[in-house]
């Protein structure tokens, strides 16, 4: 499918994203095997707030990836610094689902000067790692089989929506098109094959627990939002989440909701967003009109004329 991509280049390469709307930036992270698509349906209900921009991580969509690059999550977390820096982006309204929620989880810590508010849905946080449902998806990539699975799902939609049923409340409404709009860039080429096992078998928690001292710290508005029917992450991380950072107003818990309901349920997700962004961020940048761009800082921590 033609996403209409972008790219920009920065030290991690060249980093592919689309855009819609205009006014200040919202930045959209998804999580494995996904790629900005994702988020269509939340952002065409909230373009016409903010500038939303769904990033490709690295080794997903139409980012590629060297064979021997960093794929992990603090490495994907300084590739969304350098993004934003590249964008001119000096604050974002980070929005963040699954392996995605995680690596905004850190980007955030490292770099609160970048982020206006935090919205995290049902994703990795601190040490929730191993997952119990996902080891099926880890085992296969230590043992290299997605060389061969990987094309079987690209080739029978109904083997991809078994194997992504657990994160759907309706995987039967899941399209053709949108899985291969998922599966092709990573499962199209035994390059990128390797690459996303590399990406799954790199997942661990030492990179989120490692932040947990910065996320205390974290004052920027921060909305959580959880399904109650995730088989990967329960609802107890969304109230860590909560206890955690200092800047979380509100937890919305969506009941029958599964990992990816943003997909599935955009517009109890928009909505949330659209009531979260209406809440000014009370520090002295704002004080000094850091929305309105008379004081800015870029995410590098240099100013921007």
């Amino acid at each position: 499918m033609n996403r209409n991509t972008k790219h920009i280049s920065t030290p991690f390469g060249d980093i592919a994203y689309t855009e819609h709307g205009a006014g200040r930036a919202a930045l959209f992270v998804h999580g494995v095997f996904l790629n900005g698509y994702y988020w269509r349906h939340v952002i065409d209900r909230v373009a016409d707030m903010r500038r939303c921009i769904a990033v490709d991580l690295l080794a997903h969509g139409d980012t590629g990836a060297s064979a021997v690059q960093d794929l992990s999550f603090s490495a994907q977390a300084d590739m969304l610094a350098a993004f934003c820096v590249a964008l001119a982006l000096e604050s974002v309204d980070l929005v963040a689902n699954d392996s995605g929620g995680g690596i905004a989880q850190i980007f955030a810590a490292r770099h609160p000067e970048c982020i206006r508010s935090l919205t995290l849905t049902n994703c990795d946080t601190h040490d929730n790692w191993p997952l119990p449902a996902f080891q099926p998806v880890v085992r296969a990539a230590e043992r290299a089989l997605y060389a061969d699975l990987g094309p079987k799902m690209l080739a029978d939609v109904a083997l991809a929506r078994r194997k992504f049923a657990p994160a759907y409340e309706h995987p039967e409404r899941v399209s053709a098109e949108t899985f291969r709009t998922y599966l092709e860039p990573v499962f199209g080429t035994p390059a990128a094959i390797r690459n996303i096992e590399r990406f799954i078998t790199s997942l661990g928690c030492h990179h989120t627990v490692a932040v947990e001292p910065l996320l205390r710290q974290l004052q920027a508005p921060t909305l959580v939002v959880w399904g109650t029917d995730d088989v990967y992450f329960s609802v107890k991380w969304a109230h860590w989440l909560r206890d955690t950072i200092p800047g979380c107003r509100k937890v919305i818990e969506l009941a029958g909701a599964r990992l990816f309901f943003p997909e599935e349920r955009p517009e109890e997700l928009a909505q949330a967003l659209r009531e979260h962004w209406q809440v000014r961020r009370e520090t002295s940048s704002d004080l000094l009109g850091y929305e309105s761009g008379e004081a800015r800082e870029a995410c590098d921590g240099h100013s921007v004329d």
